[in-house]
């Protein structure tokens, strides 16, 4: 009884999160997407399981997360004295971020950018 109550809760949560996706403004203001588009619809993707969905929708989600977590534990840790693993974790979610981006904004990727 307990786990279907938390399924139905993350089914719900899941239901709600894609209802009240929040608008880009810098797409609403110009008609083009921004570098970010598309996060939120990953997430939510990812959270039901579909990561080639999540991947289409936004390839820079996974090394965004692991880079807040990473960045999260070295706050309460301290274990990257020298900022190493977080620089290069920042380095190459930028490259993934500004690869998506300008292989989108070409068209040469088969990248979805609405629902």
């Amino acid at each position: 009884m307990p786990l279907n109550m938390i399924f139905c809760s993350y089914t719900t949560m899941l239901v709600w999160l894609q209802n009240h996706l929040l608008t880009c403004p810098f797409k609403s203001l110009t008609g083009i997407d921004c570098p970010g588009c598309g996060f939120q619809r990953s997430v939510v993707a990812l959270l039901q399981g579909n990561l080639h969905l999540s991947l289409q929708y936004y390839p820079a989600t996974i090394p965004l997360i692991i880079t807040a977590i990473v960045v999260i534990a070295d706050g309460r840790l301290a274990f990257d004295k020298n900022n190493l693993v977080k620089k290069s974790l920042y380095i190459f979610t930028a490259l993934i971020i500004a690869s998506a981006y300008i292989l989108k904004m070409t068209g040469s990727a088969p990248l979805i950018s609405h629902f």
